[in-house]
C-alpha cells in the first residue's frame, strides 16, 4: 500500500498517513501549522482594511483601529462631531465581512427591551414566545449611545462582555462574531447621559475619524448615483473573520514587549496625574489589541511600536485625570498624560 505524507499535517510527533492519496480522517488530526494559519490571517485582515477604504476614504489608519477592535474580540467606541462617517464606517466594515447588521438609534425614551427583545403573549397558542431585540445581531450600531438612560445603556453591559443576554431568568446566546460600535459627539452634552467607567471599559478601542482630508472631501462631492457601501463585497465570511480572531492568540509577543506594556499599565496607576489607572480588564485587552494589531501590519510577532501606536486608542478611555471636570477636554487630557508616560516608561532595544 502506497503511502502519502503532507507535512502540513503534523501532531506532536504523530504523523497522518494518507492512503491511496485521499485524506485518511481521524479525530485527532492537527490544524496547520501557526506560521500557515497567522500568513493567511495577515492576507485576510489586510484585505479587509483595503475594502472598507474603498468607502472611507483617507482615514487608513482609523479603519486599521476599527479591524483591530474586532479581530481582538473588543468593542468600538467612536467620539466625534456629526456627520464624518461613524456610521458609513460601522457599516462599511459589516458589509466587507458579510455578517448582519443592525442599527440602533439611541434617545432618552429608550428601554432595555427596545434593545434586548422581550417574552410576548401568543393569544393564538396561549403561550409566551421570545421576540429578540435589535442587540440580536453580529454588528450593531448603538448611535449615539449617551442620549439614552443608565438603566438602557447598562442593558449592554452583559452583552458586550460575556456575548448573552439574561431575560427573565433565562440566557440567550448571542451569534459570533458580535461586534458593538457606539457613537457619542463629545461636544454635546445637554440631554445625555455620560457613560460610566464600568461601560467605558468594556470598550477595546476609543477613537475619532476626524474631517478627511481636503483633496478626499473634494472628490466625494463629484460622487453621484447609488450609496457607495451598497456597492461593496463582502471579502471576508463569517466563518474566515473566526478564523483569523483565534489566529491572533498565535501572534507572538516576546517576553521584553510583555513586560514593556505591563510597565505602561502599572505607571498609569502610579502617576499622580490620574485617580484612576488602567484595571485588569483594560490591561488583557491591550495585550490582545497589540497582538491583532501585529496581524494586520503584516507579522506574526509584536513590535514595541504597535504597543506605543495604541497606548492612547486603548488606554486613555480607561483613566480619569486627577481634578478632571469631564468632556472633551478630560478626553484630551487622558490623551496627553498617556502620552507623557510612554516618554518615560523605557522601551525595550
Amino acid at each position: 500500500m502506497d503511502k502519502q505524507w503532507n507535512p502540513d499535517q503534523r501532531v506532536s510527533g504523530i504523523v497522518i498517513l494518507y492512503p491511496y492519496s485521499r485524506l485518511w480522517y481521524a479525530p485527532w488530526v492537527a490544524q496547520p501549522s501557526v506560521a500557515h494559519i497567522s500568513e493567511n490571517a495577515t492576507q485576510s485582515s489586510q484585505r479587509l482594511v483595503r475594502n472598507i477604504g474603498l468607502v472611507v476614504r483617507g482615514k487608513e489608519e482609523v479603519i486599521k483601529l476599527a479591524v483591530v477592535s474586532l479581530l481582538a474580540r473588543g468593542h468600538l467606541l467612536l467620539e466625534d462631531v456629526p456627520g464624518v462617517g461613524k456610521t458609513t464606517l460601522a457599516r462599511a466594515l459589516a458589509a466587507s465581512v458579510g455578517v448582519t447588521f443592525r442599527r440602533l438609534q439611541c434617545t432618552s425614551d429608550l428601554m432595555p427591551t427596545d434593545v434586548l427583545g422581550g417574552n410576548v403573549f401568543n393569544q393564538l397558542q396561549s403561550t409566551f414566545e421570545f421576540r429578540p431585540g435589535p442587540i440580536f445581531t453580529q454588528v450593531l450600531l448603538a448611535d449615539e449611545v449617551n442620549r439614552t438612560t443608565p438603566k438602557t445603556q447598562s442593558a449592554l453591559l452583559e452583552a458586550m462582555d460575556e456575548r448573552q443576554v439574561s431575560i427573565d431568568g433565562e440566557t440567550h446566546k448571542l451569534e459570533e462574531p458580535f461586534f458593538v460600535v457606539a457613537t457619542q459627539n463629545p461636544q454635546e452634552f445637554y440631554g445625555t447621559y455620560p457613560l460610566p467607567e464600568s461601560q467605558l471599559d468594556r470598550f477595546l478601542v476609543r477613537l475619532s475619524i476626524g474631517y478627511p482630508p481636503p483633496s478626499v472631501e473634494r472628490e466625494v462631492l463629484t460622487r453621484r448615483g447609488a450609496d457607495p457601501v451598497q456597492q461593496l463585497e463582502a471579502v471576508m465570511s463569517a466563518g474566515e473573520l473566526r478564523h483569523v480572531q483565534q489566529a491572533v492568540d498565535s501572534v507572538r509577543v516576546d517576553d521584553a514587549i510583555l513586560d514593556y506594556l505591563h510597565r505602561i499599565v502599572i505607571a498609569t496607576r502610579n502617576t499622580p496625574l490620574l485617580s484612576i489607572g488602567v484595571s485588569t480588564r483594560g490591561a488583557l485587552g491591550f495585550e490582545r489589541a497589540v497582538r491583532a494589531r501585529a496581524l494586520v501590519e503584516g507579522r506574526t510577532f509584536v513590535l514595541p511600536d504597535d504597543v506605543k501606536a495604541l497606548a492612547g486608542p486603548v488606554l486613555a478611555h480607561r483613566v480619569k485625570v486627577s481634578g478632571g471636570v469631564g468632556g472633551g477636554a478630560a478626553r484630551d487630557d487622558a490623551q496627553r498624560v498617556i502620552r507623557e508616560l510612554l516618554t518615560v516608561v523605557a522601551v525595550p532595544i
